[in-house]
C-alpha cells in the first residue's frame, strides 16, 4: 500500500503527492543493488551501464560514478566511496516506475535476468519486496490450501460418514468466496462505488488482504456447514427420509444461522468504516462472504444439492465405512430402547442402572 490508501485530506497523504507532484527526483524510490564478488572498477563501471539502460532504470549511481542510459554522466567523488565494502559493490538505482506496479516487478525480473559482467547480484527496494513477498506466498499457496481441503474433507467424513457431503460443503465454500472476491476486484481494484464509498482505486489489492480474508470467511462457512448438516444429519439416522431431513434441517437452523450472520455482519461493516483503504476491503469484503454464505449458499444451494443428491449424500464405499464406524464421532447419542415403567429397570444395579436412568433423563 502506497499514500492512496489514505483519506485525501490525510497530512501524510498530501505531503507525499506534493513531493511527488513538484519535485521531479525519484531519489525516495531508490533501492539497492549489490554484487557480493565485483572483481575490479572496470566490471563495475560495466555492470552500471548495463544497468542504466533496462526498462524502469533511471539513473545508476556506483562507486565509480554515476551513469544515465548507459553514458557516464558525474565521474567517481568521495560520497560514492561508501558503495564499495571489501569484494562487495552497492549499486543505486533510481526507478522511473511506480516501486509497488507491475512496471515495477518487471525492472526487477529484468535486473535479475541480466547478464552483468559482476555475475548475479542481490536485488533490495520495494519492488523486490513485492515481487519475492508473492513468490513467497504462492510457492506454498497449494501446499496450504491441500492442507486445508484435506483436513476438512477428513473431519466432515469422520463426523458424517459421507464422500459427497464433504466435497459438496468445500465447493460451495469456494463458490462464495470466489464470488466475494470478484466483487472486492470490482469495487476496489477497479474502482467501481469508489466516490460512494470514499476511497481512492489504486488498481491493485493488498497481497494479504485475500488470504486472510480466506482463512475468516472459510472458518466461518464451514462452522454454518457443520451446524445445518448436523441437523440433518439427525432427521436423517432418524427418519431414513432424506428429503424431510433436509426441510427440518433448515427450518431449525435457518433462523440462528441468519442471526449469527447477521450479527458478524454488523461488525464487518463496522470494520468498513475506517478510511484505511484496505482495512475498509477487509470489513466490507467479510460482511459480504457471511451474508452471501448464509442466505444464497446455506439457505438455497445447500438444500438443492442435498435433495437432488437424495441418499447419495450419505453413501461411502463399504472399507471407508468401515473407518468411519471405528474412528467417526458425533454431537449426538443414537435413541436407546426406554422401557415402558420403571420396574423395567429393576434389574439394573450399580453404575450400569444410573448410566441409563440419565440417558432416560
Amino acid at each position: 500500500p502506497d499514500q492512496r490508501v489514505l483519506p485525501e485530506d490525510s497530512d501524510a497523504r498530501i505531503q507525499t503527492e506534493r513531493l511527488s507532484a513538484e519535485f521531479s527526483s525519484d531519489e525516495a524510490d531508490g533501492f539497492p543493488v549489490v554484487a557480493l564478488d565485483a572483481a575490479s572498477d572496470a566490471d563495475v563501471e560495466a555492470t552500471a551501464k548495463v544497468l542504466s539502460t533496462l526498462t524502469g532504470v533511471g539513473r545508476v549511481d556506483a562507486v565509480t560514478g554515476r551513469y544515465l542510459d548507459g553514458q557516464l554522466l558525474i565521474g567517481p567523488d568521495p560520497s560514492l566511496d561508501a558503495f564499495r565494502s571489501g569484494d562487495a559493490v552497492r549499486f543505486n538505482l533510481v526507478p522511473t516506475v511506480a516501486p509497488v506496479s507491475p512496471e515495477g516487478e518487471a525492472m526487477v525480473a529484468a535486473i535479475r535476468s541480466a547478464d552483468l559482467p559482476v555475475g548475479d547480484v542481490l536485488v533490495g527496494g520495494r519492488s523486490a519486496q513485492l515481487v519475492d513477498t508473492k513468490a513467497a506466498i504462492v510457492d506454498r499457496l497449494p501446499l496450504a490450501i491441500g492442507l486445508i481441503g484435506l483436513s476438512t474433507f477428513v473431519l466432515l467424513f469422520l463426523m458424517f460418514g459421507s464422500i459427497l457431503v464433504p466435497i459438496k460443503a468445500i465447493v460451495l465454500n469456494l463458490l462464495s468466496l470466489t464470488a466475494t472476491f470478484g466483487a472486492m476486484v470490482w469495487v476496489f481494484q477497479e474502482g467501481h462505488l469508489s466516490s460512494f464509498l470514499g476511497f481512492t482505486p489504486t488498481g491493485l489489492t493488498d497481497t494479504t488482504t485475500p488470504i486472510l480474508m480466506f482463512c475468516i470467511a472459510f472458518g466461518l462457512s464451514m462452522d454454518y456447514e457443520v451446524f445445518l448438516l448436523s441437523r440433518i444429519k439427525e432427521e436423517h439416522d432418524r427418519t431414513g427420509d432424506n428429503t424431510a431431513a433436509v426441510a427440518a434441517g433448515l427450518e431449525k437452523t435457518g433462523s440462528i444461522v441468519t442471526a449469527a450472520a447477521a450479527l458478524l455482519a454488523v461488525t464487518f461493516v463496522a470494520t468498513g468504516t475506517s478510511d484505511i483503504t484496505f482495512i475498509k476491503l477487509f470489513g466490507l469484503g467479510l460482511a459480504l462472504a457471511v451474508l452471501m454464505d448464509a442466505t444464497l449458499v446455506r439457505g438455497i444451494l445447500v438444500p438443492a444439492v442435498m435433495r437432488l443428491a437424495g441418499e447419495a449424500n450419505w453413501w461411502a464405499p463399504p472399507w471407508m465405512r468401515r473407518i468411519h464406524d471405528r474412528f467417526g464421532f458425533s454431537e449426538h447419542v443414537p435413541d436407546i430402547e426406554v422401557p415402558d415403567s420403571p420396574a423395567g429397570l429393576a434389574g439394573l444395579d450399580g453404575p450400569d442402572r444410573l448410566e441409563d436412568r440419565q440417558s432416560v433423563r
